[in-house]
């Protein structure tokens, strides 16, 4: 079996490539960054060409910058919306056996404080929100014409494999530095905000789980367990025995997003699948660079 990853040099591209690869899964890797084929999701011409020549068996679309702001409003447009389009075209064109997989988002769900699942309304209420939505209609049209379009709706995943510009990576190496000595101050928006701190390497397995039967075809997918940015600051530097409270400042007047963002996973459960690295493991492992799937 062959497989395509669009967005190959992402979190999840990565702990989906190598999990394609214990299967025995040949992984052909896209990005514009990087990957076996540099390319642009959104270049019809591209994607059309790359899927004509490999004929894969499944093909995985999570490219996309992972930001509600409303200046990466045509770049999230292109990657998401038009990336969809493009390889649900082109699969139409030259493999409609192919599964296709989009990545979806919690957050373009209203978001109420409840656990959001599969029947949850959508709510367009910034770009990325836009783009996400307007890429499972996509989904939704192409599986009539009867190609295999699954959708799973990602809460939030971590990984060492995070940028500092995310929350979890910038709290840990900062408190790798503290460790070793640094008198620094992490400032954070609101300590209280509750999210999930779901690892990643889960994550890429709940979408194999996914794509491997016929029956459901979209699917939240997340831990189901939310926990506040205090209670990642506290694991975090309970692991290297050290007093948060010196080195963390709230900022002040600072609006959050969401008070809580947490799903309901009983249907991606029902096939199952099962989260397995805890809060606290998953601390470990961002503390320690463990970035080897097989030793997660």
């Amino acid at each position: 079996m062959k497989a395509i990853i669009f967005g190959i040099t992402g979190q999840d591209g990565f702990y989906l490539s190598e999990l394609l690869k214990e299967k025995k899964i040949t992984v052909i890797g896209v990005s514009r960054t990087g990957g076996d084929i540099p390319g642009n999701v959104a270049d019809f011409t591209f994607v059309d060409h790359i899927i004509k020549t490999n004929r894969e068996d499944l093909i995985f679309h999570l490219a996309a910058n992972s930001t509600t702001s409303h200046t990466a409003l045509f770049e999230n447009h292109e990657a998401i919306s038009t990336g969809s389009l493009n390889i649900l075209e082109a699969v139409k064109k030259n493999c409609p056996e192919c599964k296709v997989f989009l990545s979806g988002s919690g957050l373009q769900f209203l978001n109420t404080g409840t656990a959001i699942n599969e029947k949850s309304p959508f709510n367009a209420a910034d770009p990325y929100s836009v783009s996400r939505i307007q890429s499972v209609y996509a989904a939704r049209y192409y599986r009539t014409l009867g190609i295999p379009v699954f959708v799973g709706y990602f809460f939030n995943h971590e990984s060492p494999r995070r940028t500092e510009r995310h929350v979890s990576k910038m709290i840990a190496e900062a408190v790798k530095r503290i460790a070793k000595g640094s008198d620094e101050i992490i400032e954070i928006g609101n300590l209280s905000t509750k999210k999930e701190w779901t690892f990643a390497g889960d994550v890429a397995k709940a979408v194999c789980t996914l794509v491997e039967q016929e029956t459901i075809f979209e699917a939240v997918i997340g831990s189901g367990q939310a926990y506040s940015i205090q209670e990642w600051i506290e694991t975090c530097f309970n692991l290297t025995k050290k007093d948060w409270s010196p080195y963390v400042r709230q900022k002040r007047n600072f609006q959050s997003e969401y008070e809580i963002l947490v799903s309901d996973p009983q249907l991606i459960k029902s096939l199952g699948w099962q989260p397995e690295i805890s809060l606290y493991k998953l601390a470990e492992m961002m503390l320690t660079d463990n970035l080897s799937y097989d030793k997660c």
